[in-house]
């Protein structure tokens, strides 16, 4: 019997486990690993840092898709991957082969890179540790005031700083902005890379919100303050960081191929370029194809090629290519219940663009959380 892993539980994954649900591998075992036991959609975790979701409504449980997929579950992480015997070593200490892999763990955060950033900073990956990190910081802003500092001007450090400010805002509090949330880009302007009318939207609104935006970088973080690359220092008591995330470490040694930054490098079938037996989505790949296809949406619409082709390989098929969109809707939340679209260069704003984005979230979490016997149906 052949054996196919599914090496995290990302949001293509998420997918393969409901399409074996509805179709199980014949003559194959499936096994999905995974240090987490639920999917945070990342769609919607500034709307939680926001107050406008719990945990459990952003989160997709996985033991009920691998159970109704006929699926083993492994609570666990990978800590290498040899492709030439296809092994894959986890942190407890077993090592699991496979006849055939696929790859959607996530990308990492290296907390070493930026100095003091492990020991007082708050990373918003792995998600689950964020989420669980994420109360005591509010509760000491809420309760003494703070400085509080999201470092990345991307559309992550953007929607979590106006979440913050959305969230620390509670009404009867005697100040309401004794919080000061800063915005510490790096450089550029905040959302650099979108359209310039998207970008002017946003200033707007975090000058509304209040958000003071700093275009530097910060070269460390210490308990009460970040130094910049200027040598100017910020006051901060509470550091979020939203810098953009990187390849898992243990891929280095894996024989895999990969680009200049360390993610796997696969084709437009999803497959590595050096082994084909290794299929790769989400953040941990980079298409050769299409170097830009790494947002948390490509994810989402990977999964459904990645199912087929994996049923494809071990049917001995032919694979069927995925072409990302090159133009994708971009839903940008506000921290209260307005939001920014995107697409190409047309852009709006509003609060019936914020009901937009939470339809379209709640749908996907919906739809991978519903019971087997909905799966089947």
């Amino acid at each position: 019997m052949k054996r196919l892993v599914l090496l995290g539980g990302g949001h293509a994954h998420v997918h393969v486990l409901r399409a074996l649900a509805l179709e199980p591998l014949a003559g194959t075992e499936v096994v999905l690993v995974t240090p987490f036991l639920r999917q945070m959609y990342s769609g919607m975790v500034p709307g939680l840092v926001a107050g406008h979701y719990t945990a459990e409504q952003c989160a997709i449980p996985l033991a009920p898709l691998a159970r109704a997929a006929g699926v083993r579950l492994i609570e666990g992480a990978a800590v290498g991957l040899d492709a030439a015997v296809r092994r894959v070593p986890l942190a407890g200490g077993e090592t699991i082969h496979y006849d055939l892999l696929s790859l959607d763990t996530g990308a990492v955060m290296d907390r070493d890179r930026l100095p003091g950033a492990r020991e007082h900073g708050l990373f918003v990956r792995p998600i689950e540790h964020f989420v669980a990190r994420l109360d005591a910081v509010l509760q000491g802003a809420a309760q003494r005031g703070a400085d509080i500092a999201v470092i990345g001007g991307g559309a992550a450090g953007v929607e979590l700083a106006l979440a913050l400010r959305h969230r620390l805002e509670t009404p009867g509090r005697a100040d309401p902005r004794s919080t000061r949330i800063t915005l510490v880009t790096g450089g550029p302007v905040p959302l650099a890379g979108y359209p310039a009318g998207v970008i002017r939207r946003m200033q707007r609104v975090l000058a509304a919100q209040g958000i003071v935006v700093v275009r530097d970088t910060c070269t460390a973080v210490e308990a009460d303050a970040l130094v910049l690359g200027s040598g100017a220092r910020l006051a901060c008591r509470a550091a979020v960081i939203a810098t953009g995330a990187e390849a898992p470490a243990w891929l280095a040694g894996s024989g895999l191929a990969l680009d200049e930054r360390g993610f796997v490098r696969t084709g437009a079938t999803l497959q590595s370029l050096s082994h084909p037996e290794v299929f790769a989505a989400g953040d941990v790949a980079s298409r050769a194809d299409a170097p830009h296809a790494k947002s948390g949406v490509h994810a989402v619409r990977a999964g459904p090629p990645l199912a087929l082709n994996l049923r494809r390989f071990l049917a001995g098929a032919e694979l069927l290519p995925h072409r990302p969109q090159q133009r994708t809707l971009n839903l940008i939340s506000c921290g209260e219940k307005r939001a920014i679209a995107a697409w190409g260069s047309w852009s709006a704003q509003g609060r019936w663009v914020w009901w937009w984005k939470d339809r379209i979230d709640r749908s996907f979490v919906a739809r991978y959380s519903a019971p087997a016997t909905a799966a089947r149906s």
